[in-house]
């Protein structure tokens, strides 16, 4: 995708509104969508929507048995936001309200599995997905004017510091993002999933609720990933101890398709040169090429590729974090989206281009 291509698509120039909520810098950058991206990139959305977006609003993942998950809504919900459309807005939160949100608080269920007899069969939830529901409602709120939705916001805000916030067993003093309500802290050991961890999200979520400590766990999330990057890439799943931090007993130690979404993340909050990007970068480096499948899952210390893509989503990823994290680069080699490929390479690659497009406008495809 060149330059002119993606200007065309995604709107070449951030026009801010007042951000209404006490947020500043890159934070209030990020708070509002591209005032023309609607206009601009609106045959990209229709895809995505095409794809995955059913006419109900719930959000398919065709490899996950059809799954739909709290991700998946929140995700959508938060696309729906960023191309200013009202209408898919209210139709992705509704399905979620109306079949994930049965725990009684303020969470959502993770999975939802379609021809089930008990179709939501776990009522545990999934942090990062009530996360990006929780930011979608923020943001919402201020693109659509519509203040009703920080009640929603907040509940979740509420919910996520009440239950899946604790203390961190070997930091003294911080505390920890947990991947969901139940089954992650153990008598010995905490376990959480660094890919969970959004800091813009939590940040604009904290300043639109007042749920100060998601705010502060952002910040010990970001000190965490980077005494976890000192040496080698941060896993998918990380456990905390007496003893310190270390790869999860009995979850992926490797750095794959959860943990590729860390310096996404971090790159979109404002923090390219964090060393969990530049862990990133160095891979890319020397392993992305035209014509060649792109790391997906890969061993943190060695750095050895383990499995490989060519979906578009993937390359479009490997080529904002690599711009971003560069001192001198300009423009990037982001590719053009396709429908074709599943949905979590596709919602990546939309998140990528948003974030080109409205924090690091130096990585815009040249």
């Amino acid at each position: 995708m060149n330059r002119r291509h993606f200007l065309s698509l995604m709107g070449a120039t951030p026009a801010l509104a007042a951000a209404g909520f006490g947020a500043s810098g890159a934070s209030a950058q990020g708070l509002l969508a591209t005032a023309n991206l609607a206009e601009t990139a609106w045959p990209v959305w229709e895809a995505w929507k095409t794809a995955y977006l059913q006419s109900d609003g719930r959000v398919v993942d065709r490899l996950q048995r059809q799954a739909s998950h709290s991700e998946g809504q929140g995700y959508g919900a938060l696309l729906a936001t960023e191309f200013g459309d009202h209408d898919a807005f209210r139709r992705i939160t509704g399905w979620a309200e109306a079949n994930l949100s049965v725990r009684g608080d303020g969470l959502l269920a993770w999975r939802y599995l379609p021809g089930e007899t008990t179709p939501v069969p776990d009522l545990n939830n999934a942090s990062d997905g009530d996360l990006f529901y929780a930011w979608a409602h923020v943001r919402a709120a201020q693109r659509f004017n519509e203040r009703r939705y920080l009640t929603r916001a907040l509940q979740s805000a509420q919910s996520l510091a009440q239950l899946c916030i604790v203390a961190n067993p070997a930091q003294t003093g911080e505390t920890i993002f947990l991947p969901g309500a139940h089954g992650f802290v153990h008598d010995d050991r905490v376990v959480f999933n660094p890919s969970y961890i959004m800091p813009l999200a939590m940040r604009e979520v904290a300043v639109a609720t007042g749920v100060a400590e998601l705010a502060l766990a952002a910040q010990h999330a970001e000190a965490i990933l980077l005494r976890l990057a000192q040496a080698e890439l941060v896993p998918d799943w990380v456990q905390a101890g007496a003893r310190g931090m270390a790869p999860a007993l009995g979850f992926s130690t490797n750095a794959g398709y959860e943990a590729m979404r860390i310096p996404l993340y971090l790159v979109w909050s404002g923090l390219n040169r964090h060393p969990a990007v530049m862990q990133m970068v160095r891979v890319y480096d020397r392993t992305v090429q035209p014509g060649v499948p792109v790391p997906t899952i890969i061993e943190p210390a060695s750095g050895a590729v383990l499995e490989a893509s060519n979906d578009p989503g993937y390359r479009a990823l490997a080529a904002l974090v690599s711009c971003a994290g560069s001192a001198s680069q300009v423009g990037s080699d982001m590719p053009a989206f396709d429908p074709a490929q599943p949905y979590y390479p596709a919602t990546l690659q939309m998140f990528a281009m948003i974030a080109a497009n409205q924090v690091t406008p130096e990585c815009v495809p040249i």
